[in-house]
Order: C-alpha cells, then sequence, then structure tokens
C-alpha cells in the first residue's frame, strides 16, 4: 500500500462516521416515535373539551330514518340540557364501528340516559344500512357530512364515544371503540357519575 492509499484511507474513516450520524440520529428518532406511539392507550388520549359546554352545533337528520315513534331527528345542541346524553361518533365504513353496535344497542337500554349520534363523513344509504344491519340505538342522528362537527368536537378519528351531563358539559370522552372490556369498568362507571351530580 502506498503511502498516498494509506492517506485516502485515513481520509476516508472521518467521512464515513460524518455521513453514519444523520443515520443514527433518524433511527433513534424513529424508534422514540415507536415505542411512544405503542406505549399509550388511545382511550386516555386527552380531550380539552372536558368540562367544557358541548358545542352549540345543530346537524341535520339523518333522512328517511325512522324509529318507534317516527322520524329520527338531527342533533339539535339544546336537548343536552336536563339529560345525561352519550355522543357516539361512528361511520358505516369504520371497522371498529360494526363491533361496537352491538354494544351500543345495550347502552340504549339504560332508560336514565340518552344515546344520540353523529354520523360522520359518511354516505346516507350505507349509514341508514348500517343501523338497519345492527338496530339503531339512537334517539337522534345528526349527519356530520363535510366532518365540520367532528372538528367542533375536538374528534381524532371514529368511533369517539362522549359523555354529555344534565347542565350541557362534557364530562367524559372514549377515544376508539366501546368493546365488552371497556363497557362496564369505564362507560358505565362514568355514566353513573354523570347521573350522580344531579
Amino acid at each position: 500500500m502506498t503511502t498516498q492509499d494509506q492517506n485516502e484511507t485515513q481520509n476516508a474513516r472521518p467521512r464515513m462516521w460524518v455521513a453514519l450520524v444523520p443515520l443514527a440520529a433518524f433511527a433513534a428518532i424513529a424508534a422514540l416515535f415507536f415505542f411512544r406511539l405503542g406505549a399509550g392507550d388511545p382511550s386516555k388520549l386527552p380531550s380539552a373539551l372536558i368540562g367544557k359546554p358541548a358545542p352549540d352545533i345543530a346537524l341535520p337528520a339523518l333522512e328517511t330514518l325512522a324509529g318507534p315513534n317516527g322520524p329520527v331527528p338531527g342533533l339539535d345542541p339544546a336537548a343536552f340540557k336536563g339529560a345525561v346524553t352519550v355522543v357516539n361518533v361512528w361511520a358505516s365504513w369504520c371497522i371498529p364501528c360494526h363491533e361496537e353496535a352491538p354494544l351500543f344497542m345495550k347502552v340504549a337500554q339504560d332508560k336514565r340516559i340518552r344515546v344520540v349520534g353523529v354520523n360522520y363523513k359518511d354516505q346516507p344509504e350505507k349509514a341508514l344500512n348500517f343501523l338497519k344491519r345492527y338496530g339503531n340505538p339512537f334517539a337522534a342522528v345528526g349527519v356530520d357530512g363535510n366532518g365540520r362537527a367532528g372538528i367542533e368536537w375536538g374528534v381524532y378519528g371514529v368511533p369517539e364515544t362522549f359523555i354529555v351531563g344534565r347542565d350541557g358539559v362534557i364530562a367524559y370522552k372514549l377515544v376508539g371503540p366501546l368493546t365488552p372490556n371497556n363497557i362496564d369498568t369505564v362507560l358505565r362507571k362514568e355514566i353513573d357519575k354523570a347521573l350522580a351530580k344531579g
């Protein structure tokens, strides 16, 4: 090996380390994101709306949806006052919404509360077929075709469920689907708290 070859080899080593530093930094940041995103319970994401009045946004009814007492109305924010209300944000295209739908039929059997739905960025005929398939637990269904109401409610993604107290104030938010595991340990417990508030 000549002196020139030795010099070139020695000069290449520092350049190789300089090239590896950004790659190592990227790998460290990617690992941090991976572990932080996978570590938490998405249902415990904070909501800035807890303790604040439910958004004052009316939504039109899902056309042709009928219940036992006639047409099912849209979402009227004035109806939150005086009753503990469970608001479920759902869509027919949402896979977890299909899984939680039968559980909402059980929740709706609790006559102490009112269950309403916000149909999020959905096609009306698909939303109607969804409710035909699983049953309609909702006393009211508001259509949020463009997602504007979802923004007002601080929705991260569907499904999400809110509990609104008799005073019209958001008491709790469940991010993600209702499941057999959290229906009693989380949702019913939070409903009972809201009912006890008076």
